[in-house]
């Protein structure tokens, strides 16, 4: 192949790749790296909107009893009935503004740690004479493959759990108020909650639960791999537009993650609705969720209320993803 007929490949192979949001970032400016951070934010607003009701549901169904609600359609017949249409975004003003900064943080890190990946790692280990990526053309050779984009999506979890933890710790909590009395419940709102818990327990208090988060949020692998794996699928095999391929590939690969994590997420919500008090507490320790998740409903208590996750995921998070890949080719 020729030189001029091999860039001319390359440069088609690489644009096919940007418009359907697969390269990876190469920032030309001290100020490059700000557009994953800000397309984050859209991502978040798009996937609570979307979300929240599911995410309700699940975390109803996950921290209940058997005899209280039979499934999800009964917790969701239940809660409409009591408390009305807006018991389903019960909750929502923690993750409204939690999704805005965690997608932020998540995507605009993830952004990151894709460059510096491939930069530092995958693009030396191809440089090699050894390589049998030295063939290959310039495009093949500079794009980032399914194993970066898991281990970015990893860091990337890993970098969000940290602000995720509280977020979740106290949406959970609110979640689970079951009265349709405001006056009847223990707190009267996000930021009541946030601080009777910093009160009574300090930020330990509000971190409660952040090792079951990062180990949570190690799936993140699976999501982002995956994601990059339907993406060049759809992009090779089909004549789908851009949005509708980061619709598709968004969607699919928020399953991966939640068929691979989701035991992982039953044994958290243990945890953030766990009495913080040290005499009240029923599970000290990660284990001792886990132990109990299996004790009372065997293995199958380990997918308590997946139903409405798995419908959630759907849709929420390739909503979240049209708006963050949309967002992105906008700044670009």
């Amino acid at each position: 192949m020729s030189t001029t007929v091999k860039q001319i490949a390359s440069s088609a192979a690489s644009k096919q790749d940007e418009e359907a949001g697969l390269s990876t970032p190469k920032p030309t400016g001290k100020n490059a790296n700000y557009k994953g951070f800000v397309a984050g934010v859209f991502s978040g607003i798009a996937k609570l909107s979307v979300g929240h009701p599911f995410d309700t549901i699940k975390v109803r169904l996950q921290t209940s009893t058997k005899t209280q609600f039979t499934g999800p359609i009964d917790c969701l017949l239940q809660t409409v009935r009591k408390e009305g249409f807006s018991g389903l975004y019960k909750g929502a003003t923690p993750p409204l503004i939690g999704w805005m900064c965690m997608d932020s943080l998540m995507l605009g890190s993830l952004t990151l740690y894709r460059r510096l990946l491939n930069e530092n790692v995958f693009q030396p280990l191809r440089a090699r004479p050894t390589s049998q990526h030295i063939w290959k053309s310039d495009a093949e050779r500079e794009k980032l493959p399914p194993v970066g984009h898991g281990m970015a999506g990893m860091l990337a979890g890993w970098t969000v759990s940290f602000i995720a933890a509280p977020i979740e710790h106290v949406k959970a909590r609110l979640q689970i108020q079951y009265q349709a009395n405001k006056s009847q419940r223990l707190y009267s709102g996000p930021l009541d909650c946030t601080r009777r818990i910093y009160t009574s327990h300090g930020l330990p208090g509000l971190w409660h639960g952040l090792r079951a988060t990062l180990l949570f949020r190690t799936f993140f692998f699976f999501w982002w791999g995956s994601y990059d794996l339907f993406t060049t699928y759809l992009t090779t095999h089909t004549s789908l537009s851009t949005p509708a391929i980061n619709f598709w590939a968004g969607g699919l690969s928020a399953q991966v993650y939640w068929l691979t994590s989701y035991p992982s997420d039953v044994v958290k919500q243990r945890i953030m609705t766990d009495p913080l008090e040290v005499g009240k507490r029923k599970y000290p320790r990660w284990r001792d969720a886990a132990r109990a998740v299996y004790r009372e409903g065997g293995a199958r208590g380990y997918w308590r209320g997946f139903v409405p996750c798995f419908l959630r995921a759907f849709p929420a998070n390739a909503a979240a993803l049209v708006a963050f890949e949309g967002v992105m080719r906008h700044l670009d």
